[in-house]
């Protein structure tokens, strides 16, 4: 989720509980005022009947309300004098709305020529219902009214504001440690923002001189190492071809030469894996994955042959990916060779390609290898020195490159390797 989408639920949902507090305080507020304001409105009826008592002595005979807002009751001395004013809310039948309705009433005593009266004055109220129900409504519309504003401010506003951010977030997402790319520059005052920008530069350039210390240590290990090696291998060959040497010698000799021939090997394995590790491998292009598998398929048929292993690849569509081929064809050529060298005689390896995954089985052990240490390095099912162990490690490597996924199974006592080339299609 987006910093501003965040921001604008952390609002809404303070908006939503700030409203809900302030409209019950509101509609209680708003409740006693109507209140106070029908009671002075009842105070006031009450001033007025009373002075019209003095002129109009019919109005004794209004005992019931009938069409008037008041009715008048005798009482004893008594009572009259022990009468104190009630203020109470009740409900009373209105023939127009055929429905009991709300009222305010106030009860008071009055004494006239030596007499004592209850004068009883009605107001009708608001209804409560419809009063919360014109609250609800009014609060909804302020709340939409509101969430809307946040949403216009926070889209051209405060979109504008963070701008440079999602600058320098394109820009580091982009950015080739690799190729001469000029640092971060971002036109912004923001301080926190030029704080970022130079923190990224630092950090970029910091990462550049690791890159190209690791690159040219990379460069020099190839040259370093190879030279040696090779001039190793050479002198052991000559030294092989020598007519005074006797068997055993020349026995130890070949195993030297072996170990010399799997040290180059190692060499190569352990200087591709930096490689790929430092992005070295920078051409991409769309390659397709079927073409490549039937370039190398040729390359270990003759292989294949010596042990008797038959073939079989069966596409039922082909698959495009984005990526450097030299690592495709690594990638392909490792299982395949994986395959081959730990299958058994008259074996058997197939390989299927579908939208989904590419698949590559081969027969052997009976039994299943070990699916969580398989891809770590120098990890060997045998305990020959024919491998380097870094085969399934480089293949895992460049899969972890482009976001493709590496999966080992024992399924129908074949060895299967499953690459899923889900980011790819």
């Amino acid at each position: 989720m987006k910093l501003l989408n965040r921001s604008l639920r952390y609002l809404s949902l303070s908006f939503f509980f700030i409203i809900g507090i302030w409209s019950v305080i509101f509609y209680i507020n708003l409740k006693d005022e109507i209140r106070d304001s029908i009671d002075d409105g009842l105070e006031n009826n009450r001033l007025l009947i009373l002075q019209k008592i003095d002129t109009d002595s019919t109005l004794f005979s209004q005992n019931v309300y009938g069409g008037n807002n008041f009715e008048i009751h005798y009482l004893s001395k008594k009572e009259g004098l022990a009468f104190t004013d009630i203020y109470k809310d009740t409900l009373m039948y209105r023939l127009n709305e055929d429905d009991l309705e709300p009222v305010r009433v106030l009860k008071t005593a009055f004494e006239h020529q030596n007499n004592y009266y209850q004068l009883n004055i009605i107001s009708s109220l608001v209804e409560e219902d419809d009063l919360i129900e014109d609250s609800f409504y009014s609060i909804l519309w302020l709340f939409i009214l509101l969430i809307t504003s946040v949403i216009i401010i926070n889209n051209l506003i405060l979109k504008k504001v963070w701008n440079p951010f999602y600058d320098i977030l394109n820009q580091l997402k982009n950015y080739r440690l690799d190729k001469e790319e000029p640092l971060l520059n971002i036109a912004t005052k923001t301080s926190e923002f030029v704080q970022l920008q130079d923190a990224s530069n630092i950090l970029i350039q910091h990462s550049k001189e690791t890159f190209a210390s690791q690159k040219q240590f990379t460069e020099n290990a190839s040259h370093e190492l190879q030279t040696p090696v090779a001039i190793i291998l050479n002198k052991l060959e000559l030294l092989l071809e020598s007519e005074n040497l006797i068997d055993k010698d020349a026995n130890t000799i070949a195993e030297v030469i072996k170990i010399a021939e799997r040290l180059t090997k190692l060499n190569k394995s352990l200087l591709l894996l930096a490689k790929i590790e430092n992005k070295q491998f920078s051409d991409e292009e769309g390659i397709s994955v079927s073409a490549v598998i039937d370039e190398l398929l040729p390359n270990y048929q003759d292989l294949a042959d010596y042990k008797n292993i038959s073939i079989q690849f069966s596409k039922n569509s082909d698959v495009q990916v984005v990526m450097n081929k030299s690592l495709l064809e690594i990638l392909i050529s490792n299982l395949l060779k994986n395959a081959i060298f730990h299958n058994q005689k008259e074996g058997k390896i197939t390989i299927e390609l579908n939208n989904e995954f590419l698949k590559i089985s081969n027969s052997g052990k009976a039994l299943a290898l070990n699916a969580k240490t398989i891809f770590n390095r120098f990890v060997k099912e045998d305990t020959t020195n024919l491998t380097t162990g870094l085969g399934l490690a480089i293949c895992k490597t460049i899969c972890e490159s482009y976001g493709f996924q590496i999966q080992y199974l024992f399924e129908n006592s074949a060895h299967s390797f499953y690459i899923y080339f889900k980011k790819n299609q």
